[in-house]
């Protein structure tokens, strides 16, 4: 048997598994490296080989939302400065929230690849780092604009021919609250450009520049074709779905509206999300690549799903998406907490795809990164520190089975939440109580899966941010399945100062205060009554419903 291009397909799968296996490495390298939790423990980052036109070659897992992305960051570079401007030895840096579509924290380096005088390709990597600058440690809930948010870098070279640029090194280092553990994380990811710089040569050594474009130009056309497959298999038509953000952090009392049209068209699918909001005063902004990134997640939740993102992915797919609008932000539009309408953007595809799909999608996830962050003064080592954490939830079931329980959004893929004893080692903090917050999922022929409970308790006296969303829209379920239990946060649960909210920037906690975070659950699929009876007794026994619940929801009482 032998491909469209004439090749062994045997050396098209081997050359296939070495470039994912590559990005794997540079992965292993930047995690292994960092030097704060939210890389070494959460892995708050993704990694990427590109070819000589910007063209994905091999992605590790990591964050979806970077879904096709971090090309835009070499290309948005080559368009400022010519195709020139690569020389062996450099490495870049950006953040900017409208060229990378994301928030400052989120920090992409790359660089070139060469074999002798030729460019073959580049390698580029995406972690979030702890502080960037903003006016207030980590991030701030309560922003208004992108000035507000931290030092923000157009493409600037972090090594030139090999060498440090520590003129743009110092204003990074000068720039941030940590500038020891910033610059650990900093060279981290240099040292993962070097990785995959390293084994790119290698395949390219190994196989001929000739031979790995041919391998690359077949699997781009066989991911090509199974995408087309499939799109054309969903009956032509105009799909819509829309959802509501709480609010953007500032007005709390107006939600923001996403609103979805899908026109599929033989085996060409368009996303329209023109009709969006505008963009808002507070913090729920996006550059036009992010929305594209969401939009493609959702995509291929549904599409090709068991397909690794590569640069024959989304060839038949097309995005309208407008300036100015809450998804296609522009200066100086505030963007620190840019993925909540994304979350919600991945589930809306599913909804309006659901009556042409049926078998394929889920009732919507709980949706949110649901964000906690604190800073203070640690008294044990009589340091500053800050701590960022995203809380785990429940997804949506579907035809076949329940939904998950504790993961991590859809947004954020292989995203973990820190490990109780790290958390408590590197912070003033104690986790009281962490464990399934059952009833929160929708009720369904299959249940939607369940958030958590997770209860801190502060050590010394400290700041408290929080960005908790989809309390307004919680989890929808799916024909005929029950919409989820939304979150909530208790500060000082049954004590007299007793206090309830979902967002909030820099409130003042008192040694021994406690913060009661419940994370909301997924939706429900088909018809609770059709539940088998013996699923529902097992979901008590493991305390995944309660028996109230077994009796109000599915109508099963004791026996």
């Amino acid at each position: 048997m032998t491909t469209a291009v004439g090749m062994d397909p045997v050396t098209v799968e081997i050359i296939r598994n070495a470039l994912n296996a590559a990005a794997d490495d540079m992965n292993a390298t930047l995690i292994r490296s960092a030097y704060t939790p939210i890389i070494y423990e959460c892995g708050d980052c993704v990694v990427a080989l590109l070819d000589a036109e910007h063209q994905v070659l091999g992605q590790s897992a990591g964050l979806p939302i970077f879904l096709g992305n971090l090309e835009t960051c070499t290309k948005a570079t080559e368009e400022m400065f010519g195709r020139e401007v690569w020389q062996p030895g450099d490495v870049w840096i950006l953040n900017d929230s409208y060229l990378g579509g994301t928030h400052l924290n989120d920090v992409t380096i790359f660089g070139p690849v060469f074999v002798g005088d030729t460019l073959v390709g580049f390698t580029a990597s995406r972690a979030h780092w702890i502080d960037v600058g903003s006016k207030d440690p980590g991030g701030s809930m309560d922003s208004v604009t992108i000035f507000q948010e931290g030092l923000r870098l157009g493409p600037q070279k972090l090594v030139a021919g090999g060498a440090d640029q520590r003129s743009i090194m110092d204003t990074i280092t000068t720039n941030v609250r940590f500038p020891y553990p910033t610059t650990g994380d900093m060279h981290a990811m240099i040292a993962c450009i070097t990785m995959g710089e390293k084994r790119l040569q290698e395949l390219v050594e190994r196989f001929g520049l000739e031979t790995l474009e041919r391998a690359r130009d077949e699997i781009f056309r066989q991911t090509e074709i199974l995408e087309r497959r499939t799109i054309g298999a969903i009956p032509d038509g105009v799909y819509v779905a829309e959802g509501m953000l709480d609010n953007d952090g500032i007005d709390l009392d107006t939600p923001v509206p996403i609103r979805l049209k899908i026109i599929v068209d033989g085996e060409a699918i368009d996303f329209d999300v023109t009709e969006s909001a505008d963009q808002t005063v507070g913090p729920v902004n996006c550059g036009v690549s992010q929305a594209v990134s969401a939009l493609r997640v959702g995509y291929k939740l549904l599409v090709s799903p068991d397909l690794p993102g590569n640069g024959g992915s989304f060839r038949t797919m097309t995005t309208q998406v407008r300036e100015g609008s809450v998804l296609g932000a522009r200066s100086p539009a505030a963007c620190q907490w840019y993925f909540s309408h994304l979350g919600l953007l991945i589930d809306m595809v599913a909804r309006a795809l659901a009556p042409a799909m049926p078998d394929r999608v889920a009732g919507a996830s709980h949706g949110d990164s649901m964000i906690v962050l604190t800073s203070g003064t640690d008294p044990r080592f009589d340091r500053e520190f800050v701590s960022l954490e995203a809380t785990v939830g429940g997804w949506g079931a579907w035809h076949g089975s329940d939904g998950e329980s504790a993961l991590i959004n859809n947004v954020n893929g292989s995203l973990k939440d820190i490990p109780i004893e790290v958390f408590e080692t590197r912070y003033p903090w104690r986790i009281n109580e962490y464990r399934i917050r059952p009833d929160s999922g929708g009720s369904g022929k299959w249940r939607g899966g369940n958030g958590v409970i997770r209860e801190y308790e502060a050590q010394c006296d400290c700041s408290l941010s929080l960005w908790f969303e989809r309390s307004r829209q919680p989890a929808w379920g799916l024909f005929g399945g029950e919409d989820a239990t939304g979150p909530e946060v208790i500060i000082n649960p049954g004590r007299p100062d007793e206090r309830r909210m979902l967002k909030v920037n820099g409130t003042r906690l008192k040694k021994g205060d406690v913060v009661r975070c419940a994370t909301g659950g997924g939706g429900g699929y088909g018809d609770p009554i059709e539940r088998v009876v013996a699923d529902v007794r097992a979901d008590v026994l493991d305390r995944d419903i309660t028996k109230e619940a077994a009796l109000t929801r599915y109508g099963i009482g004791d026996e």
